[in-house]
């Protein structure tokens, strides 16, 4: 049978990683999709830079639109990230009756209900595993694995930057902006590292996850987003010393009233697996109501893991290239007019437990007085620890676990002990899930 022939639009590092896992795995790609898999043009502005990557065993090509046009092609890579330049290309290269695979988990976490509604009406596949986890196989996972159960929540670490610092910071006792620098300096961190850092690359993960997971429309600017670049140093070692690490997780949890959607940071119980995961390494913990806790580890970036996941879709949609549309796998798991309008919920309607360290007046009725207040909250409180302060003999940290409760709540408790006299900071506040 006839090689399919593929379009690659972005030349970069992930983009050879794929030139070269398909030419190293062809054989053994070729056995598994029933038919060839053959990269015939790719896309970079710089000629000369893309010659070197592929020679002469891919047509180079300086205009993307010159990959969609060609009518030899039957599935089109998008690989240039952004929202504005790939959803056009994206969007033409369906109109064209091409299929699609991307790892562009920023355009589809924001355009991906249109960009699924136009594949679908063109009876075309768009393949995405590796927008989310790099070359950990979630989205099949999900999609395929699991579809036999009531999914109840999904946890993830899925920002392997952000991990990588705050392990650092835990193992080294560093602050945050230290082990950025050091981030950096070994390629873990971007030049510019906000998306990272300030939880945005995690929550266009966790919003394409939630959609396959509850059957909801991705819907991104309801996420609610946190990142890691206020955490101490005082509160990692103070988590550490009663069980827990500090990880940055997306959490997205099926309620009565709708779905949790969130990414911030979070104590673990050490004892659990995912607190576990240091480094760069990204994983998943998806709790269904058949198969129980399940765990997805692996590397979430680099040219090859990520490379790995586009191949994987290339290959599926080779074997269903000639399949009725209707027959294939939803790109959201449900059939697109089986879609729910669950609603994402707001913060205030979240729930969950808390940590909270207080730097305290260090005299006697401070302990009343707070817990007086979290009890008006109808707040109940797991542990109370009282550590010395390195401010003085005057002043103490006190450190507050509760129980489950209501964000709202627990914001209008925090007002409430901030403005006492004898709380003597900021009170420091950080969620907490068991995962149990």
């Amino acid at each position: 049978m006839k090689p399919i022939q593929v379009g690659l639009i972005g030349l970069g590092t992930v983009g050879a990683g794929v030139f070269h896992v398909l030419s190293r795995n062809q054989e053994e790609i070729r056995r598994r999709a029933g038919r060839g898999i053959e990269l015939v043009a790719v896309n970079r502005r710089n000629l000369d830079q893309a010659r070197a990557i592929v020679g002469d065993k891919a047509e180079v090509v300086a205009n993307a639109r010159d990959i969609i046009a060609n009518p030899a092609i039957d599935i089109v890579i998008e690989l240039v990230g952004g929202t504005t330049l790939a959803k056009e290309l994206v969007l033409e290269a369906i109109a064209a009756g091409k299929h699609v695979v991307t790892a562009n988990k920023a355009l589809l976490a924001v355009h991906g209900t249109e960009i699924f509604a136009a594949a679908h009406a063109k009876g075309v596949m768009v393949g995405f595993e590796a927008a989310v986890a790099g070359g950990i196989p979630i989205i099949k996972a999900l999609r395929e694995g699991l579809t036999g159960n009531r999914i109840e929540w999904i946890a993830g670490i899925i920002n392997g930057t952000t991990n990588f610092i705050l392990s650092e910071m835990r193992d080294k006792g560093l602050d945050f902006a230290t082990v950025l620098k050091e981030a950096q300096r070994l390629g873990y961190a971007e030049a510019d590292p906000t998306f990272d850092i300030e939880g945005v690359d995690a929550a266009h993960k966790l919003t394409i996850m939630s959609a396959i997971a509850f059957g909801v429309p991705v819907q991104f600017a309801k996420a609610h987003i946190e990142g890691i670049t206020q955490l101490q140093a005082t509160d990692i070692r103070y988590a550490e010393q009663l069980g827990y690490r500090i990880k940055l997780l997306g959490i997205t949890r099926r309620r009565d009233s709708g779905i949790e959607l969130r990414v911030h940071p979070t104590l673990v119980p050490a004892k659990r697996l995912i607190a576990n995961v240091e480094g760069a390494m990204n994983a998943v913990v998806v709790q269904g109501d058949a198969v129980g806790t399940t765990l997805y580890y692996g590397k979430g970036a680099g040219a090859e893991p990520t490379a790995s996941a586009v191949v994987a879709d290339l290959v599926d949609i080779t074997r269903l290239h000639t399949a009725d549309p209707d027959h294939r796998v939803p790109h959201l798991a449900f059939q697109p007019d089986a879609l729910a309008d669950t609603p994402i919920l707001p913060l205030s309607e979240v729930q969950t437990s808390f940590y909270l360290r207080l730097r305290v007046a260090d005299e006697p009725g401070v302990l009343s007085s707070i817990t007086t207040i979290l009890a008006e909250h109808n707040l109940s409180i797991d542990a109370v620890l009282q550590r010395e302060s390195n401010e003085g003999e005057k002043q103490t940290d006190l450190i507050i676990l509760t129980h489950d409760t209501l964000e709202g709540r627990m914001r209008a408790a925090l007002a409430q002990m901030q403005a006492l006299p004898t709380v003597l900071g900021p009170i420091v506040s950080i969620r907490k899930e068991e995962l149990a």
